[in-house]
């Protein structure tokens, strides 16, 4: 079992639409985290480069109009591609920090868009990915779907490390499918901000008895470019995204936030040796589970809409 350490939720604002400004900022943050000790750091779903929230992309049912055709070019342009530049850049601000790093980027591949989050090692080694399986209602008009291909727990010195994204943590059966895996570091990266997240996140802790790493966006309509057409108005006050970031032992209680009132770097100090004792009562897929009543299959092949038979 690893030693305690110190791990860090980043809550932050990226520069919507800008991949390389947001780099930039996650190369601060991230050095940031990492001088108060952090050796793990979570950013947010779709940190780089924005969760759109209060778009509608000029989506009717059977219309499509070219402003929200243009909306969506902007989104494209400021995607990552996996592998490419982003990714070896993201690569290097874990090595510069000695970091475990865990980042929600909007992901592109051909021409579809997916949620997805990137790992990576302290030694800048890129780990792999999880792309969210299942976009929850208007996020299905710019995000395709994730399958099961890239469902991974990685065994790290920090202890098992993976991710759930967002809406994500409400699939009973995908959170018992990760807890099969023997998730101990949960990644939680969302978009909910309401106070009803927090008990979810807590549940989770508790069901799977592992440490939960929840963190959301804080962004203002300011963070947003001037014609950025949401229906929260144009007020540069008006919070769009509203935090509420938060750290969760195996035994449901709160470490670290939540925090509503801004950009944040919370942090915890994290003891796997609770994620025993945690066990000791309650283990959902070991001994408090029933595979005589109930059991779950797990299809984890590549879902590809083409494949090429070479003679």
């Amino acid at each position: 079992m690893a030693e305690t350490f110190t791990a860090a939720v980043v809550q932050a604002a990226p520069v919507a639409f800008e991949r390389e400004c947001t780099l930039e900022k996650l190369r601060d943050l991230a050095a940031d985290a990492g001088r108060r000790g952090a050796r793990l750091a979570v950013f947010p779903e779709a940190f780089i480069s924005a969760y759109p929230k209060g778009l509608d992309f000029g989506a009717r049912v059977g219309m499509r109009s070219r402003e929200g055709r243009e909306d969506f070019r902007r989104y494209f342009d400021s995607a990552v591609d996996v592998p490419g530049p982003g990714v070896d850049f993201m690569a290097r601000v874990a090595s510069e920090n000695r970091l475990h790093l865990v980042v929600g980027v909007i992901e592109r591949e051909i021409g579809t868009l997916y949620c997805t989050v990137l790992f990576f090692g302290p030694d800048g080694r890129y780990l792999g990915k999880h792309r969210k399986l299942m976009p929850t209602a208007m996020e299905r008009l710019v995000w395709g779907f994730g399958d099961g291909s890239t469902l991974p727990v990685f065994d790290t010195p920090l202890g098992r490390l993976g991710a759930v994204i967002c809406w994500e943590n409400y699939m009973p059966l995908l959170r018992t499918a990760m807890y099969a895996k023997n998730i101990q570091l949960w990644c939680a990266p969302t978009a909910d901000g309401r106070k009803t997240w927090i008990p979810t996140m807590q549940h989770v802790a508790l069901e799977g008895r592992c440490f939960v790493f929840s963190c959301n966006q804080y962004t203002r309509r300011r963070d947003f470019p001037p014609d950025y057409r949401a229906v929260q108005g144009d007020d540069p006050e008006t919070v769009i995204s509203e935090g509420g970031s938060c750290i969760v032992s195996p035994l449901g209680e709160i470490l670290a936030g939540p925090d509503y009132e801004g950009e944040r770097i919370l942090t915890a100090e994290i003891d796997p040796g609770e994620i025993t004792r945690g066990k000791y009562d309650f283990d959902v897929v070991g001994h408090y589970a029933r595979p005589d009543v109930f059991r779950l299959v797990v299809n984890e092949r590549l879902q590809p809409p083409v494949l090429t038979e070479k003679g």
